[in-house]
């Protein structure tokens, strides 16, 4: 499909959730509001919940322990029935199912717990898993289906169907107004599905998937349009064992190798009315709002990634010996070693945050779980990086190969390639840079947007001129002073507390810029990606800040830092001393940050672009070979019945 990048904009911008009817800490922040109020006392989940989840953290423990081998995974690159079956008994399939309907009924914190587990010991079994509740069949239904959808798919979901997400192409990534799989209604009502679709992650064993296809907009003067049908991208809940549905290719990736991931095609496929999700033209916003907490299992496994290299760093860096001392002691390597430490506890204080907040349903997250996926993702990449470089050759030489030669098989490098997809899997770096920007700037975009936008008349210009003129009359005054700049602000959290005014202080200034930037390049701000993502990365920054900071003093109330006792003071205590190292390293990174919001090599490198594309340095390629394959870059995704052998896996 050809879709002009205004139209693009368009569905893109239909399918977003308008409306902010809870309070959101994230979006206040981006507004140079540090509301700590809305996340301090870090909120505490129900006793019984913390029972229920315990209980089946330590079922699911033994589990991963005995049964789940993840150099059998990586070597033979697929997830044994074996595991699958295992998974189903102890209900792990229905994690985020409701006790009702068969399932654990676990809060979003322990389920993170959950696939945090499951992920350490193999990364694609935490995939699939996660793509099963988090983004496949259980979770739309959960929030957007009918009553007679629930008790159908439900029970089976929780207890025996794994499911998958159907929304990439293979030319349709994050641009959904182009997809092109047709739901066409017939004459009974009912709809047949024909397309292609890419990366199905769980496609090659599932019983169940949530397709997203367009229905085509009815006529005048037909029925359906007067029935209310009015088309559209649609969620449909289809049969995987449907005929005319093939799986005609089970992908291989760097990482993630048992990972149950194809090509799908669907021709002629009949689909029952009754399975349709929603409304249609609702598929794009049921996908979404579905993400808002789907996205906070990313950075679950993330969190785990962390403890992991945590963990391999203390003790490799205990026993390697270089110059007559430990290379822990080296400052070169101990400064890795911290930044990992730190980090861990600032990713984990995140994750925790975000999860609890959705579990309590009091405050709007759709921005804190973005933010958590953006630089939980980044910063897991990061460590694993590290740990690579502190193991040496060690950390680039395989597992296997390190126990054939009688050594400790620590697999690094598969950690490194297993994080690297987290980067790209549900929404990429680049496109949540421009998904966050996008609602961090809403508030503006409201009152002010009508006075950008070139197709808004005079007259919708003037109006927008006043209500812009009432709002920023009250809102740029309160960037000018705050409690960041009085030296007793916070005494709470002790040492801490500098952080924390830090944290004010910041999130007023990050206002102002963001102010300054749309009142300099007004329409053409959506351009500015670079500018964008920098404001992006210091809004995750002043979050991350934050929930560390609440965590720590949240361990020292509770006494649970490890230690077994609370302090008199807070300096000697260990999540303090985290939190602080924590911070002190991301204030750097907001300092480079900001420096780069106006100095910084954007055009001169869109210059570059320009010429590279036009051919211009084409003699900086020669002297090479180019090995790649023959064949078209992107596959062609023409409908019609299947070519290829149905490699879809039955488990039983």
């Amino acid at each position: 499909m050809t879709v002009s990048e205004r139209e693009a904009r368009e569905v893109a911008e239909a399918a977003r959730e308008k409306d902010w009817r809870k309070p959101s800490f994230a979006k206040e922040l981006f507004l140079g509001r540090f509301r700590l109020d809305l996340i301090h006392p870090h909120p505490e989940p129900a006793p019984r919940d913390v029972a229920r989840g315990e209980e089946f953290l330590g079922k699911l423990g033994e589990f991963t322990r005995t049964k789940i081998d993840g150099a059998l995974i990586e070597r033979e690159a697929r997830v044994p029935d074996e595991v699958l079956g295992g998974l189903k008994e102890l209900g792990a399939l229905g994690m985020k199912v409701g006790t009702e309907y068969g399932g654990l009924g676990l809060t979003q914190v322990y389920y993170n717990k959950a696939l945090a587990l499951v992920s350490s010991a193999s990364p694609a079994v935490g995939a699939l898993l996660s793509a099963h509740q988090s983004i496949g069949v259980p979770q739309p239904v959960k929030l957007f289906g009918s009553q007679e959808q629930k008790d159908t798919f439900l029970p089976r979901c929780a207890r025996t169907d794994i499911s998958a997400f159907l929304l990439t192409e293979p030319d349709v990534g994050s641009d959904p107004a182009r997809l092109a799989t047709t739901a066409v209604p017939d004459a009974q009502g009912d709809y047949v599905l024909d397309g292609v679709k890419l990366w199905t992650t769980n496609g090659v064993v599932a019983d169940l998937l949530v397709v997203m296809a367009r229905v085509p907009e009815p006529a005048d003067g037909d029925p359906r349009k007067a029935e209310g049908h009015r088309g559209g991208i649609t969620a449909f809940v289809v049969e995987a064992g449907s005929a005319g549905i093939t799986v005609e290719n089970r992908n291989a990736f760097m990482g993630l190798r048992g990972l149950e991931n194809g090509v799908t095609r669907f021709h002629q496929v009949r689909v029952p009315a009754a399975n349709r999700i929603g409304p249609e033209g609702a598929g794009l916003k049921i996908a979404l709002t579905t993400l808002n907490t789907g996205r906070l299992s990313l950075p679950a496994t993330c969190v785990g990634a962390g403890k992991w290299c945590l963990k391999i760093a203390r003790e490799w860096s205990q026993a390697r010996v270089q110059w007559g001392r430990p290379v822990a002691e080296h400052e070169a390597v101990g400064s890795k070693i911290s930044f990992i430490a730190a980090t861990t506890f600032a990713l984990e204080a995140v994750l925790d945050l975000s999860s609890q907040m959705a579990d309590e349903e009091r405050n709007d997250i759709r921005i804190e779980a973005a933010l958590a996926k953006l630089y939980g993702s980044e910063m897991a990449w990061r460590m694993a990086d590290e740990l690579v470089q502190i193991r040496g050759g060690r950390g680039f030489e395989t597992a296997e190969s390190l126990a054939a030669r009688g050594e400790r098989g620590v697999p690094a490098e598969q950690l490194l390639r297993d994080l690297r997809i987290n980067r790209i899997f549900e929404g990429s770096t680049e496109i949540m840079h421009l998904l966050i920007a996008r609602e961090a700037v809403d508030a503006h975009l409201s009152v002010a947007g009508d006075l950008i936008d070139p197709g808004k008349t005079l007259a919708d210009k003037r109006k927008a001129a006043v209500a812009a003129g009432t709002f920023y009359a009250k809102w740029l005054p309160r960037l000018v002073a705050g409690p960041g700049q009085l030296p007793g602000a916070f005494a709470e959290f002790g040492a801490l507390a500098p952080h924390l005014r830090h944290v004010e202080r910041t999130a007023r200034k990050l206002a102002r810029a963001t102010f300054y930037a749309m009142s300099r390049w007004q329409g053409r701000m959506e351009t500015k990606q670079g500018f964008l993502g920098r404001i992006v990365d210091i809004g995750a920054e002043l979050f991350a800040m934050s929930a560390a900071c609440v965590r720590a003093e949240k361990l020292r109330r509770d006494g649970a830092d490890g230690t077994g006792s609370t302090h008199g003071s807070t300096d000697d205590h260990t999540a303090y001393q985290l939190a602080d190292a924590f911070c002190r390293q991301s204030r750097i990174r907001v300092d480079e940050l900001f420096a780069r919001l106006w100095t910084n090599t954007d055009d001169l490198d869109h210059k570059v672009v320009r010429e590279v594309l036009d051919g211009s340095y084409t003699w900086l390629e020669e002297g090479v070979v180019d090995p790649s394959s023959e064949g078209p870059w992107i596959a062609d995704a023409t409908p019609g019945p299947a070519t290829k052998d149905d490699v879809h896996r039955r488990v039983p």
